[in-house]
């Protein structure tokens, strides 16, 4: 230890240029083991130092240096047997500094006596060594001794030194070493203070014999000294603003460094210096912030500056670590550049009469920043726009004034107009003196050929109403801009709403043309508007505006304008207000009077309420219903009249009637509607009357047996079953006889039951009977609608089912071509035979056609039908045996009794 701190004295020495302040080298104080904070030290003698200031500093930080040489200790101290030992250095004014050494050495213990004994007894002391210190970065040679750690157990015991932590057997490992046999300790390698500032090991010392501490483990602390290896660093950007023209001693901005040495030595003590730029800007050495030196920079001439800033530790020494950096300052700008004209004077020319149009473009010359409020220009007229003919604007994108004539300039009047505009900046003008520049516009104005003119744009005639047509109202004349004359100027109307007046052509007077009323909707707020034109000889117009202030006179009597509802009170008089109006004017119109005539039946009495209102009140209990009642309402100049007003008494509900007083009688067309139903009520009777006495009667036929042939079932479906009865009707109308072609093909068709059926054709359930196609009516549409060519040529054979007849069948009938030509051929060949019958006498086919008999029972079982059968031959009825039991039942009805 005593050799490092040797060796860093030498090279403090070295660095010594002169010596202005004589210091000793050395000083040897003896100490108590233990200091306490605060206790004093010694005094360094400055008075060889001169009369300046001295700055003192300490090594050791437990210590401290008063400005006056005092030394005194920050915090408790243990000192070893070995002492302790830290310097104290001086720097006068000039820059020289000196150092000197302060030893520590402990005192000797005070020996004390013990109660009733003679002498001294020695106490038992704790070992403990003092901070051990390294260099950082030392070159070596390595290892190096750093001290020897003694435990006085070693005087008892044959005794080990060991230690553990953070350089030897943690991270960073093998930086120390503890000799086991002398407890040396030392350094094997190079260390940096910035990752490592200090080491802390846990030392023990153990008995060889039995393994055991014989002193309790200590921790030793090893500070790594620092030298001065890094230089300060920028922490920050070098960017810099600050606004033009800005005055002297104007803070531009704080230059940030840090540096990576111990903190509170002479190593972080960094000075701030300006290697260029000086004459603009200046820099505080202490705290890096930069100022500018003078109020002339100016943005418009350089509008960035560069600087080189040098940061320097040890506080600027000779020996300090340097780090250099480029700072920019940027100059913001500020308004001191008003816009100026860049060529006066400026010259326009307008044409009379033109309005929007831009008749000029002022371009202006301004040095500040673009697209700022500094540099972006208004412009105000000052001067000849009193009238308010023009208007400028700016043009955002050129920064041109634009010059518009807003209003029509007259020739007659004025051939030239001298304005003034003056430029200016959004912004305030800022460090200059100067003041917003004008100039001068001469406008001219062109003259074109114009309508005449009215002698004003509108004028007002007052006029009664009701006045006489042909009244002369007034004259509206124009003149001719160029000749200032009338003459040649004809006058006509553009608009009259209610054509109230007439205009004379030449002269421009104006007369009543039809009756002027003042409640009129034509007449706002008491006037009425015409417009007139002025046409000259070359076809030019002009347009005026004529206002009619119609004047009230008293020609309206107040009236009462609806019916008045009185709500019925029991066991009181009731009362209604009576309102009243009259489109006059005062003092034509309210306050109104209410009163009832003389003659009054002494029903009611009127009470006035207010200007336009009364109170109408019952005097007698009065039945509901409406009532008549005359009364009296006249203006403020008695004009009025009697008038009929209904009262309506009734019963009432929040303020409105239950029911109508009055009733409602049917007209005969009502009457007729009412009665309209009842008469189809009594028709419909009678039809179904009718109905019930002409219905025929049925007889019963017994279908005995079951049939799976082209006879469908009635109602019930497993064979060899009970049937319904069919019923046949008898003939209703005229007797049927034998030999009748007409009653046998009616009959066949049994008509009067919703079911029936013909030979050979097909039939439809409907209501649990059968249904035929048969067509109800004389043969020809019989047979025509039961064998039409459609129904027999386009049916088809499907599975059992005839397709479009709705008739069912047994499929083992299909392998016979008799049913086949049975059902898709005789029926037209029936259909042609049965009409051809129908030509002959009664007596020659009578025998051959279908009869009606009473008696239904059994009876042949193939009887022969005679002209009926197959046209192929006439002998061939194997057909027959193919429709089943329930055709036998017919053919027994249809055989010759």
């Amino acid at each position: 230890m005593a050799s490092v701190l040797f060796s860093n004295l030498c090279l403090l020495l070295l660095l010594t240029a002169a010596e202005s302040c004589f210091l000793p080298k050395s000083l040897y104080i003896p100490v108590p083991q233990t200091v306490e904070a605060g206790q004093h030290i010694t005094k360094v003698n400055l008075a060889d130092c001169g009369d300046g200031p001295v700055l003192l500093s300490v090594s050791d930080p437990s210590f401290t240096v008063y400005s006056d040489g005092e030394i005194v200790a920050v915090r408790s101290v243990s000192v070893s047997a070995r002492g302790q030992t830290f310097s104290v250095e001086a720097r006068d004014g000039g820059g020289q500094w000196r150092e000197m050494e302060v030893h520590l050495i402990r005192a000797p213990a005070q020996r004390r006596k013990t109660g009733g004994q003679g002498f001294l007894k020695r106490s038992k002391r704790r070992w403990s060594p003092p901070t051990f210190h390294i260099l950082e970065e030392d070159d070596g040679p390595y290892p190096r001794d750093i001290h020897r750690i003694v435990s006085d157990s070693e005087a008892e015991y044959n005794v080990y030194y060991s230690f553990s932590g953070p350089g030897f057997d943690q991270y960073p490992t093998d930086v120390f070493s503890l000799d086991r046999e002398t407890a040396m300790l030392r350094v094997h390698k190079k260390v940096d203070r910035e990752m490592f500032p200090k080491f802390t090991l846990v030392t023990r010392v153990t008995d060889r014999n039995t393994g055991k501490d014989t002193d309790d483990p200590l921790p030793i602390t090893i500070e790594v000294d620092d030298i001065n290896d890094n230089a300060p660093i920028f922490t920050t950007p070098l960017q810099f603003t600050v606004p033009e023209k800005s005055k002297a001693g104007e803070v531009v901005g704080k230059v940030n460094a840090t540096d990576r040495d111990k903190e509170g030595t002479r190593h972080v003590k960094i000075r701030y210096t300006l290697l260029d730029g000086l004459d603009l800007f200046a820099i505080n050495p202490e705290t890096g912030v930069i100022t500018t030196r003078t109020n002339t920079l100016d943005r418009e001439a350089k509008d960035k500056h560069l600087a080189i800033v040098q940061l320097k530790d040890m506080d600027g020494a000779v020996n300090g670590l340097v780090n250099t950096g480029t700072a920019t300052i940027t100059l913001t700008d500020i308004n001191d550049n008003l816009p100026t004209f860049l060529n006066t004077p400026y010259t326009a020319t307008v044409t009379e009469n033109e309005i929007d149009k831009l008749i000029l473009r002022i371009p202006v010359e301004d040095k500040d920043l673009i697209n700022t409020p500094n540099w972006i220009s208004k412009f105000v007229i000052t001067k000849g726009n009193e009238n308010g003919n023009f208007r400028i604007d700016t043009d955002p994108k050129t920064n041109e004034g634009l010059l518009y004539v807003t209003k029509a300039l007259d020739h007659e009047k004025s051939t030239n107009v001298k304005l003034e505009i003056m430029a200016r900046n959004e912004a305030d003008l800022s460090g200059t003196s100067a003041q917003w520049q004008s100039a001068p516009v001469d406008v001219t104005v062109t003259n074109v050929d114009e309508g005449p003119q009215f002698t004003a744009p509108t004028v007002t005639f007052t006029v009664r109403e009701n006045v006489a047509n042909g009244t002369l109202i007034g004259s509206y004349t124009a003149v001719d801009p160029e000749s200032k004359n009338s003459k040649g100027i004809s006058y006509y109307k553009v608009e009259d709403p209610a054509s109230w007046i007439n205009v004379d052509k030449n002269s421009g007077e104006l007369r009543v043309a039809n009756t002027i009323d003042r409640e009129s909707h034509f007449v706002q707020d008491g006037k009425y508007n015409i417009t007139m034109k002025a046409v000259d000889a070359s076809s030019k117009t002009g347009t005026g505006t004529v206002i009619i202030v119609v004047e009230d006179v008293n020609d309206n009597m107040p009236e009462v304008p609806s019916k008045l509802v009185m709500c019925e009170k029991p066991g009181e008089l009731g009362s209604v207000m009576v309102l009243a109006e009259d489109p006059d004017q005062s003092p034509y119109s309210a306050p109104f009077s209410f009163s009832l005539p003389s003659d009054n039946d002494g029903k009611w009495s009127v009470t006035p309420f207010n200007d336009t209102a009364a109170m109408l009140k019952q005097v007698k209990e009065l039945h509901t219903g409406i009532h008549n009642v005359e009364l009296i309402v006249t203006d403020l100049q008695g004009y009025g009249q009697k008038q009929i007003v209904p009262v309506r008494i009734c019963q009432c509900r929040n303020g409105v009637c239950l029911a109508k007083d009055h009733t409602v009688s049917l007209g005969g067309l009502a009457l007729l509607t009412m009665l309209l139903p009842l008469a189809l009520l009594l028709l419909l009777g009678l039809l179904l009357a009718f109905f019930c006495v002409t219905k025929r009667q049925t007889l019963e036929i017994d279908d005995a047996g079951d049939s799976g042939g082209i006879l469908l079932k009635s109602n019930i479906e497993a064979p060899g079953d009970e049937v319904d009865l069919i019923a046949v009707p008898t003939a209703p109308v005229e007797q049927l006889t034998m030999g009748s072609v007409k009653g046998a093909a009616v009959n066949a068709g049994w008509l009067g039951n919703k079911s029936s059926s013909t030979i050979g054709g097909h039939s439809v359930h409907e209501n649990g009977m059968y249904t035929s196609g048969v067509v109800k009516g004389d043969t020809h549409e019989f047979y025509s609608a039961q064998y039409d060519s459609n129904l027999y040529g386009a049916n088809q054979f499907n599975g059992g089912h005839l397709l479009g007849s709705g008739v069912d069948f047994d499929n083992r009938y299909l392998q016979d071509t008799v049913f086949l030509r049975t059902w898709q051929t005789n029926g037209r060949y029936l259909h042609q035979k049965l009409s051809f019958m129908g030509t002959e006498d009664d007596g020659r086919y009578a025998d051959d056609i279908v009869h009606a008999y009473g008696f239904e029972g059994a009876g042949s079982t193939a009887g022969s039908v005679g002209c009926c059968s197959d046209y192929a031959d006439n002998d061939d009825l194997d057909f027959l045996n193919t429709l089943g039991p329930k055709f036998k039942t017919l053919a027994d009805v249809c055989t010759k009794s």
